[in-house]
């Protein structure tokens, strides 16, 4: 166990997070034996994932005849199955939680995705599954959207657990990140405990590199004063971004504003690395996990990522280094005619329509298997 690369990324601060989550995982021991073997530390979810385990398997066609059979709607089924495999993993995972005094531990469940945009209808659905849920250990996902924001801010004040989803931005994300405190202080004024609220930021990587790079591979072919920049930058938008993100972390949870709260018992708003499969096959495949190791950060891998690696990867504490020469590259693309902020609200946008459709998806299967049993 003590040469498993996952597991001495824990030596270095990063928490191993799954990206993935399947009823058959659960019940078979394999979420127990990553926890035991790879030193897994979480789980995420969301309605892509919830789509193909749903949609993809056999594993919940008997709950879903009897919900069905019981009267219960689309959305009731959906809800009571992801809110069992929800529980189930956070049951896994509630022993290592108290371990480490509620730092890891933690299983997500994402709000309705077609509630983006709509702060009150987040609060009210986020509610009320934090409450379905009832375990310390688990994490609401709302997107890093405008009305996000509000949202983020009202749900930590209530000392509801956040997992701000969607991020994309260095602009937004110190919005989240002063959401995220400005309920702690209002959790606080009403004389209520921080210490049992936790918040992850999750950083999306590898989209900012699939959007940006084709851009710079044009201004490359088309040669001129700026291609030799364009084909320096090819691929390193993403962990530039993220090495910047994470010294407005430093700053933010360094200042004499945190450390107030700090000294009553709130914990950092920890920078979570999401999106972290590589797209480019002419990439390594653990490109958005080697550059990204520091203290109090986690990675959420999917599966083909946690196993890659596991067989080939070389943990070292690389996240604070060469900050200077990434901040450069940020700093490089106006001249490349790239708006960075244009850009990552671009990819925010395309990103809530992303869970839309594999939840409409999901909904629409649920429809069919409801509706068969009703004819049987």
């Amino acid at each position: 166990m003590s040469e498993n690369p996952l597991v001495k990324l824990g030596s270095f601060g990063q928490s191993v997070w799954l990206d993935y989550i399947r009823r058959k995982m659960i019940e078979s021991g394999e979420l127990k034996k990553f926890i035991d073997e790879d030193g897994l530390r979480g789980v995420t979810s969301n309605p892509s994932i919830f789509d193909k385990a749903i949609a993809g398997s056999d594993d919940y066609d008997e709950d879903i005849r009897k919900l069905a059979q019981a009267g219960k709607s689309v959305k009731e089924i959906y809800e009571t199955l992801t809110v069992a495999d929800v529980g189930a993993a956070a049951d896994v995972f509630r022993s290592l939680f108290n371990r480490v005094d509620g730092k890891d531990g933690f299983v997500s469940l994402e709000v309705n995705p077609h509630l983006a945009h709509d702060t009150d209808g987040t609060i009210k659905e986020a509610r009320h599954l934090w409450q379905a849920l009832d375990r310390p250990n688990v994490l609401i996902k709302v997107p890093a959207t405008k009305e996000g924001l509000a949202a983020i801010r009202q749900l930590i004040s209530e000392g509801i657990n956040v997992n701000v989803t969607l991020l994309f931005g260095l602009p937004r994300y110190k919005e989240v990140a002063e959401a995220y405190i400005a309920g702690l202080e209002a959790l606080a004024a009403k004389g209520e405990p921080l210490r049992r609220v936790a918040s992850v930021a999750s950083f999306f990587l590898s989209r900012i590199d699939v959007l940006l790079d084709p851009q710079f591979q044009k201004i490359a072919k088309e040669g001129g004063p700026n291609a030799t920049g364009a084909e320096e930058l090819t691929g390193q938008i993403a962990i530039a971004s993220a090495k910047i993100a994470y010294t407005i972390y430093e700053e933010i949870f360094g200042s004499q504003r945190f450390r107030k709260l700090a000294r009553e018992g709130a914990r950092v708003q920890r920078l979570l690395w999401a999106s972290t499969s590589t797209k480019n096959p002419a990439y390594s495949d653990v490109k958005y996990v080697e550059p990204l190791i520091g203290p109090e950060t986690v990675n959420t891998l999917p599966l083909e990522t946690l196993e890659a690696y596991k067989d080939h990867g070389n943990p070292a504490s690389r996240l604070t280094e060469e900050v200077e020469r990434y901040a450069s590259y940020l700093q490089r693309l106006p001249e490349l005619g790239i708006d960075l902020n244009a850009a990552t609200q671009q990819l925010e946008d395309e990103g809530v329509e992303k869970f839309n459709k594999p939840f409409d998806s999901l909904m629409e299967t649920l429809k069919e298997k409801q509706q068969a049993v009703g004819k049987k």
